[in-house]
């Protein structure tokens, strides 16, 4: 398996850009930046628009020498990959959106773009991945686990939208020399982009054969299970989301790009994402579920609750009335939310069928034009929803802290990014897996309310496991099975 690297590329760069700017044009524009600067040490940002290339097969190059690494794939033509960090931002607490917000705003005021006539789908983001909770736990603390919030100003992007291609480096320059010490290296990438493309190398191996799981997982979480029923049973909560989380021991690590190349082919619905601070650490996953999107101050929502197999050719879910009861009270929190924010959402009269892989969904989608809200007050207004809480949501997410035996760190939490137009996007990460190594943690969850059986539960909930299983296609002599208590 050959990859190129950036050195390599360099040496023996010969592929010409695309048509666009020369280097000239480049280091005219931002050496006019560098004399109109406004503050001392300021965020130059540059793009270059070049043939168009895969972001996913080519994040290996751009990232050959960076820890950091980020995938966000909606299509094979729109995708964005990422990898190293020039502004970063860790932090936990209650007010974690609020300071985030704050972070980006004023890491978006010192940035200068040098390329103003990119386009604006290309334009810099800021990268974000949360917690599902504010606080970061003891053993999350002691293990070095990701924290509450982490927010990245990425060194390089690779945007591909359509047929278009655009690289941008992003870096604090605190010399004029450095601003052409920055050219040179964004064209340098680029050359070493392009021929690593247009050598059609495979970078990617595929696994096969699949992994059976083994049940103990049912035995931990029955009791937590029984008790949950009991709650909503009882009318102390509407509904609550208990996850159980299966942990796989692995003969080597796996390549999550390998994983998320083959569910671009297989969850063409889903949208695929990598989030990698190190080599040893990566949490990857096919999300299904929009949490929100905001595009020129038009917000869109996912209601996402309710599964099935898909091969369900009943369409029970649309007649089941514990899913539609479900669901309908998702729909119904997030809009009570929106209107609490001054918003009129509009939603579609009644949910139908969204297929992703082998599961099928009860999908409503919700929309709205905003107000002024930035992008991170609304994800903080919106998370967690019913659909991997429960409700009422306080009291939710403290019976999950009491019954659940493991933290769930980034799972069903928003991961996404934002732009300095306050455009941004963001996911519930579902359907994933977090590697630490040769340790593989996979979580799934199911929604109880009033009405619901244990077995079907645990059913569903296995099902979900399976899936994801299915998705790794990790071969069964390669691993080996134990569960987190």
């Amino acid at each position: 398996m050959k990859v190129y690297t950036f050195e390599q590329s360099v040496r023996s760069a010969r592929i010409p850009m695309t048509a666009g700017p020369t280097f000239s044009d480049i280091l005219n524009a931002i050496a006019r930046s560098w004399r109109e600067r406004k503050v001392d040490e300021p965020v130059f940002s540059l793009a270059l628009p070049i043939k168009g290339v895969d972001p996913l097969c080519q994040l290996p190059v751009l990232a050959s020498n960076e820890k950091f690494r980020f995938l966000w794939d909606g299509t094979p033509l729109r995708c964005l990959a990422a990898s190293g960090r020039c502004q970063h931002l860790d932090l936990s607490g209650a007010r974690r959106f609020e300071l985030t917000q704050r972070f980006c705003d004023a890491t978006f005021s010192r940035l200068i773009d040098a390329t103003p006539t990119a386009p604006s789908c290309c334009s810099p983001r800021i990268l974000l991945a949360f917690s599902f909770f504010e606080h970061t736990s003891e053993r999350q603390r002691t293990h070095g686990l990701a924290p509450a919030v982490q927010a990245v100003l990425p060194r390089w992007q690779l945007i591909r939208q359509g047929r278009d291609s655009w690289l941008r480096l992003t870096a604090v320059a605190t010399h004029e020399a450095d601003t052409r010490e920055l050219v040179e290296n964004l064209w340098l990438m680029g050359k070493c982009l392009t021929e690593a493309s247009e050598q059609k190398e495979t970078i990617f191996s595929n696994f096969s054969s699949g992994l059976s799981f083994p049940k103990q997982w049912q035995d931990c979480y029955m009791p937590a299970l029984i008790k949950g029923i009991d709650l909503v049973n009882d009318g102390i909560l509407d509904k609550l989301v208990l996850a159980v989380r299966q942990s796989i021991l692995l003969d080597m690590p796996i390549e999550p790009l390998e994983i998320l190349s083959r569910l671009r082919r297989r969850q063409p619905g889903s949208c695929r994402f990598l989030w990698q601070r190190s080599q040893e650490e990566a949490f990857f996953g096919a999300s299904p579920e929009r949490l929100l999107s905001l595009r020129r101050g038009q917000l869109q929502i996912d209601a996402l609750a309710g599964t099935a197999p898909r091969n369900d050719v009943s369409n029970s879910l649309l007649k089941s009335d514990k899913d539609l009861r479900e669901h309908e009270l998702v729909v119904a929190s997030i809009i009570n939310q929106l209107i609490g924010q001054g918003l009129e959402p509009r939603r579609a009269r009644k949910p139908k069928l969204a297929r992703h892989g082998q599961l099928v969904h009860l999908h409503t989608p919700i929309n709205a034009i905003v107000n002024g809200q930035s992008p991170l007050q609304l994800a903080n207004l919106l998370h967690p929803t019913p659909a991997v809480a429960g409700f009422p949501r306080r009291e939710s997410m403290s019976w999950l802290r009491t019954l659940e035996p493991f933290d769930r760190g980034n799972y069903a939490a928003p991961i996404g990014w934002v732009d300095n137009s306050w455009n941004a996007e963001f996911r519930v990460a579902i359907r994933c897996g977090n590697a630490r190594g040769n340790v593989l943690d996979l979580t799934a969850g199911a929604g109880l309310v009033r009405g619901s059986i244990a077995e079907r539960e645990l059913q569903e909930v296995g099902l979900k496991l399976a899936v994801l299983a299915d998705q790794l296609e990790l071969q069964a002599n390669r691993a080996s099975s134990r569960l987190i208590t």
